[in-house]
């Protein structure tokens, strides 16, 4: 097998299971382009900056950073990975975001 196929294979490992094993083996029942979906739902004109899937408070969750080019903050959206029920909505400054930047960077 070449370098590009081994590649290509490992990339479709990674989509396909790094969820479950980021999540102490716990799978997603709601894929990511579902919970974009319902993300976007609940920031009228927002568009996702980034996202992951994360257990937070002993739940399974995708987690989206969305903007709106209305405002410089940025809207956190929690939705459950097994039921697609959002779980959380904060509002993060942009101050918000530098501090928790510098936390993580201090965290490695």
């Amino acid at each position: 097998m070449n370098v590009k196929s081994l590649l290509m294979v490992s990339t479709l490992v990674v989509l396909g299971y790094g969820a479950t094993a980021a999540c102490g083996g716990e799978k997603a029942k709601v894929d990511r382009a579902a919970a974009e979906k319902i993300a976007l739902a609940r920031v009228p004109g927002g568009e996702i900056k980034e996202g992951e899937l994360e257990t937070e408070h002993g739940k399974l969750v995708w987690s989206f950073d969305i903007t709106q080019k209305s405002s410089r903050d940025v809207i956190e959206v929690q939705v459950d990975a097994t039921t697609g029920e959002v779980v959380a909505v904060e509002t993060e400054t942009p101050e918000d975001e530098a501090k928790e930047a510098n936390d993580d960077k201090d965290k490695k």
